[in-house]
């Protein structure tokens, strides 16, 4: 089977690990929907339109041909990653969670093009902010209703929108092509090292404004409430003083051997693994994996492949040798550490909603031969 399906409607699904790591750029790359999937004759790029309002001096309603006509095109090699990533390591190495069990495969490494979210805001020209401090720029879809909402949002810092170091970009195409329908056409919000939850698809509506998204995706989930929230009843206090998910922490996962498999070793007695790293939100790139057989006493430095399209905000792929004796119930963990100095814990704290998970990459029970 060559994916993992995780609900069927609205569909999530998430490529088996063995394909999604096969290629540095991702082609068939995870979904994640609140929604059901609009319809090819629902979307047309050439009747689309992007409204810009809120807090602009000009209210822009832009076409498709215009976002890439009237602004300069701009390209950035970025991961996109399911702030439930790896869900299910939470749920199985700490307790129970609520939420779509998500493996380690709800991310995708691609090169999105479009302009720059800065250029479009300035060319709406900002009116009534002093400062940006708490001012946000707020993303929507009206596309189709969602399961909690009649419609799809998600806010980011205005800053961040007008930092051109950010990278936000309003995307049309995903690796050289025009998006496909399932990763957002005709134009979708990418904001690089942060929670894919918030790079909204099939997007309808810009608005600059002093507060956050008031969507249900921004406000009642996509958090990571304190231990206190132990279910639904008890959590109920904690969403209105909970930030949202923005920045994602960094990350490693193994992608061979996996969990259960029976493995033989190389002929100097060694096991071959891989993997891949993220970094942190803004502290790309990573720099260093390290690899341990004996549960983080001691550690090994795994080399990393090398790829043109790295960068800043794109994931790692790595490979080592690692020395084990036979046996039965090894385990191997990897530990990533980004240019910010960020590294993976052993085990995060623990979140009802299963958000950011980013313990050490293990791979267990092993059979080694």
């Amino acid at each position: 089977m060559s994916e993992k399906v995780r609900r069927e409607m609205p569909i999530n699904r998430e490529p088996e690990i063995s394909k999604l790591t096969s290629t540095f750029i991702t082609e068939d790359g995870y979904e994640r929907n609140h929604c059901a999937q609009p319809t090819e004759g629902q979307l047309n790029a050439r009747t689309h339109r992007v409204l810009i309002d809120g807090c602009v001096r000009n209210p822009l309603n832009l076409s498709i041909t215009g976002l890439r006509s009237d602004f300069l095109q701009h390209e950035v090699a970025c991961a996109l990653q399911c702030a439930g990533n790896r869900r299910h390591d939470m749920r199985t190495m700490v307790r129970d969670v609520q939420g779509i069990d998500w493996s380690d495969g709800a991310v995708m490494n691609c090169r999105w093009r479009g302009p720059l979210l800065k250029d479009v805001l300035e060319k709406a020209g900002l009116v009534g902010i002093e400062n940006t401090e708490g001012t946000h720029v707020a993303f929507a879809s009206f596309q189709v209703e969602c399961q909690e909402d009649s419609w799809y949002g998600a806010s980011i810092p205005l800053s961040r929108a007008l930092d051109p170091d950010k990278e936000v970009i309003l995307a049309l195409e995903r690796n050289g092509k025009p998006l496909s329908v399932r990763h957002g056409y005709p134009v979708r919000i990418i904001t690089p090292g942060l929670a894919g939850a918030r790079a909204v698809k099939w997007l309808d509506k810009i608005t600059v404004q002093k507060e956050e998204s008031p969507n249900y995706y921004m406000q009642r989930d996509y958090k990571a409430l304190p231990p206190q929230a132990v279910d639904s009843e008890s959590a109920e206090k904690y969403w209105g003083v909970t930030p949202p998910v923005q920045e994602m922490p960094v990350n490693s996962v193994i992608a061979s051997p996996r969990t259960g498999e029976t493995v033989k070793r190389n002929s100097d007695g060694k096991v071959a693994c891989h993997g891949y790293a993220l970094p942190s939100g803004d502290g790309g790139p990573v720099v260093r994996v390290e690899i341990s057989t004996d549960g983080g006493r001691t550690w090994s430095e795994a080399e990393f492949e090398h790829h043109a399209e790295e960068g800043r905000w794109t994931w790692k792929f790595w490979r080592a040798n690692v020395a084990m004796a036979p046996g039965k119930s090894r385990v191997i963990v990897s530990k990533a550490t980004d240019a910010s100095g960020q590294t993976q814990p052993a085990v995060p704290n623990w979140n009802l909603r299963g958000v950011c998970y980013n313990g050490y990459g293990e791979a267990r029970d092993l059979t080694i031969q």
